[in-house]
């Protein structure tokens, strides 16, 4: 069943759940949760005890669901993005799902409150929000005095992909003080070295879903000239969990990058 938590009264007690969502997990770990957490994806790296301890059930595109029945789990945690619908429904018609929806950061505090309140961590998961909420009140009074900088945040290549609108590295690019040349477009579009050199100041190379490194940092610098290109964490822009405690943050410092 896919969980609608205005429809759980009382919010049912789970103490074997599977997190298909890498974010998600590192979320769960510092709530507090520990043996209730029985199964995670190869993806979940975060944190280093669980990926090393827990079962694995494939990746997040491509989920082993015979090895989630052999662990016989009384909730799902999955992603409208990260995971596939087809799996998610087949797990749904036999176990308790809930499938998050994160675009932006209200998003993001919405479903830290909502898996707090499902998995009996209410009270963590409300002080975990007002920290995030208030991290980013003092970002955002930063960054809304200085011009916006023009910006790309890549996210493949081979072909290049880049973040459009309707993502949640989208909105914490905006929280970063950049313009994001590409919201015009819906998701994750295709794009030409051309509209990087017409539009770009600076280019953001993350660290995932594609391992950008120092290597095609250089070799984006061959073909474009003039622009900034930096290499960011990737996980701070597109981990919508309690990895938000570290972003604001981070995203302080970046500045000091483009400057660079």
């Amino acid at each position: 069943m896919i969980i609608n938590l205005h429809n759980i009264s009382p919010v049912k007690a789970y103490s074997r759940i599977v997190s298909l969502v890498p974010s998600q997990t590192e979320l769960l770990y510092d709530l507090g949760l520990d043996e209730e957490v029985i199964g995670l994806t190869k993806f979940c790296v975060h944190p280093t005890k669980w990926y090393r301890d827990k079962t694995r059930v494939g990746g997040t595109k491509n989920v082993k669901i015979q090895a989630i029945h052999d662990l016989k789990p009384d909730l799902i945690i999955a992603n409208k993005e990260e995971n596939v619908k087809e799996q998610v429904e087949e797990l749904s018609a036999n176990y308790d799902v809930f499938v998050t929806d994160v675009n932006n950061l209200p998003d993001a505090i919405n479903m830290i409150n909502d898996t707090g309140l499902l998995v009996g961590k209410a009270r963590a998961a409300y002080v975990m929000a007002n920290k995030i909420e208030t991290s980013f009140k003092k970002l955002k009074e930063i960054t809304c005095l200085k011009r916006k900088i023009n910006a790309a945040y890549l996210i493949w290549k081979d072909p290049f992909m880049a973040a459009g609108n309707h993502t949640f590295i989208n909105d914490m690019m905006r929280y970063c003080g950049l313009e994001n040349i590409f919201s015009s477009r819906d998701r994750y579009p295709e794009i030409t070295l051309e509209e990087l050199r017409t539009d770009s100041e600076l280019i953001l190379l993350p660290s995932e879903p594609y391992p950008f490194k120092e290597k095609h940092l250089k070799e984006l610098e061959s073909q474009i000239r003039g622009i900034k290109i930096i290499l960011v964490d990737g996980e701070m822009f597109s981990w919508y969990g309690s990895r938000l405690l570290k972003a604001a943050g981070y995203f302080k410092e970046l500045p000091l990058k483009f400057a660079d």
